[in-house]
């Protein structure tokens, strides 16, 4: 049986915890390439499977992964009027490509978060995971889009529903930044 200072302990922790997943930042970023006019693109499909691995053997091995993105990018897709088809030729081939890695920050995060110095401040370890999204035209086969979501990913993966809201967030916030057609 735990005593309730040791409760108040984990409590706290977690809740710490929950509250730097919540509050880290989602950098998101993306690239046009030049000279590309975007209104000539209006259908798209998915690319081949065989480079959707994430190096994270949690996600790899989860059946969920792989559609969980598939269909947020669809859903976002379709409202800015993209038309998904099973076409041999769609205008667009679209691939992404995840990662997850464990990254140290040395002082960032904590200092951000707290009233330490910089130089007292203790390493901080956490999970970093990046989605990466390619759009390819399929006539030229070239990225001519690239949109990239990047942060900590601590606790999420091993949690579905936290794990389902950072993909929703990631992807809303990649596509935000498509340009309109």
């Amino acid at each position: 049986m735990y005593s309730p200072s040791q409760l108040v302990r984990f409590a706290t922790v977690a809740l710490s915890a929950l509250a730097l997943t919540g509050c880290a930042p989602l950098r998101v970023n993306s690239h046009l390439e030049r000279g590309t006019d975007f209104s000539q693109y209006r259908t798209y499909n998915w690319g081949p499977p065989d480079s959707w691995t994430t190096g994270d053997p949690r996600l790899d091995n989860n059946p969920f992964f792989q559609e969980l993105v598939q269909g947020y990018v669809d859903r976002q897709l379709f409202s800015r009027g993209f038309e998904k088809t099973m076409s041999e030729t769609p205008d667009l081939r679209l691939h992404y490509h995840a990662s997850f890695t464990e990254r140290i920050d040395g002082y960032g995060i904590e200092a951000q978060y707290s009233s330490c110095d910089k130089r007292d401040c203790e390493p901080y370890v956490y999970e970093a995971g990046t989605l990466l999204l390619d759009f390819v035209d399929t006539r030229t086969n070239r990225v001519v889009w690239r949109g990239w979501a990047e942060g900590s990913v601590d606790g999420v993966i091993d949690n579905q529903q936290w794990l389902e809201q950072r993909v929703d967030e990631a992807v809303r916030r990649i596509l935000a930044r498509l340009p309109r057609v």
